[in-house]
């Protein structure tokens, strides 16, 4: 039998996670640009919620909360 997903607590578009995490549009894109310098792999990664050219996007908030938990750890234990 094949294991089933968790259910995400809510989905987040783009204005929602900039108030969330309190970057602003270029920030967050420029962390999921592996050419940028603020490239950040632990970042969330956008899911589609659609088809065509430029699908409308979101991030999952449960993923970004815990993005945002081991940012804190990372903070809290290099002090």
């Amino acid at each position: 039998m094949s294991e089933a997903l968790p259910t995400p607590s809510r989905m987040l578009r783009r204005p929602q996670l900039e108030q969330k995490i309190g970057l602003g549009c270029s920030a967050i894109y420029a962390r999921l640009d592996p050419k940028s310098s603020y490239f950040d792999p632990t970042f969330p990664k956008p899911i589609k919620l659609g088809n065509g050219k430029n699908p409308p996007i979101a991030w999952i908030e449960s993923e970004v909360d815990a993005w945002i938990a081991s940012c804190v750890a990372s903070s809290r234990s290099a002090a």
